[in-house]
């Protein structure tokens, strides 16, 4: 079991939501193991860290996370501990917002921000112009259930709903973000 901060600040991933997200990942016609298995992952508005732990805990090669919050930074490092997975990640204690230049771009990106703020669209913007997003990269963003689609002009490879959360799956084109 994960650790998370005391409050409502922090809104970790359900656990079925986390298992049909990543069964939808290995099992559809656009996915496969290859999605997740070897391939560097980032996982923007962090929180506790579970969607990019259990990219790792299914073969992802390394993990980037960044998370503002400092109750929820301590429990992203604890957790990678407990987890024994602080070699296989790298956590910037910072605004995905502002993301400092890519070393090597992801071929998966988990975006799980506060619900209703238009943050998805301006995390992607920005990690595409510092070289995070791979062109090709499959991106996944949870909103709000009742949210429009968080980019336009993309083509959505799946979009479910899982109680008040919805999830959209899309492949990065030629400038990462679209």
């Amino acid at each position: 079991m994960l650790e998370a901060p005391e409050g409502s600040a922090t809104r970790p991933t359900a656990d079925r939501v986390r298992q049909a997200l990543f069964d939808m990942l290995f099992h559809a016609p656009w996915g496969g193991r290859d999605c997740v298995e070897g391939v560097r992952i980032l996982d923007g508005f962090a929180g506790t860290g579970a969607l990019g732990l259990e990219a790792l805990s299914r073969g992802a090669a390394f993990c980037t996370f960044f998370e503002v919050d400092r109750a929820a930074l301590g429990a992203l490092r604890a957790n990678l501990a407990g987890c024994r997975m602080r070699e296989m990640a790298q956590v910037f204690a910072g605004s995905v917002l502002r993301p400092k230049r890519a070393v090597e771009a992801c071929g998966l990106v988990f975006l799980d921000p506060p619900y209703g703020e238009g943050l998805p669209a301006r995390a992607l913007a920005a990690l595409s112009g510092a070289g995070w997003i791979a062109p090709g990269a499959l991106i996944v963003v949870e909103t709000g259930r009742e949210e429009a689609a968080p980019v336009e002009n993309v083509e959505i490879l799946a979009e479910r709903v899982h109680g008040a959360a919805r999830l959209w799956v899309w492949r990065a084109g030629g400038d990462a973000a679209e």
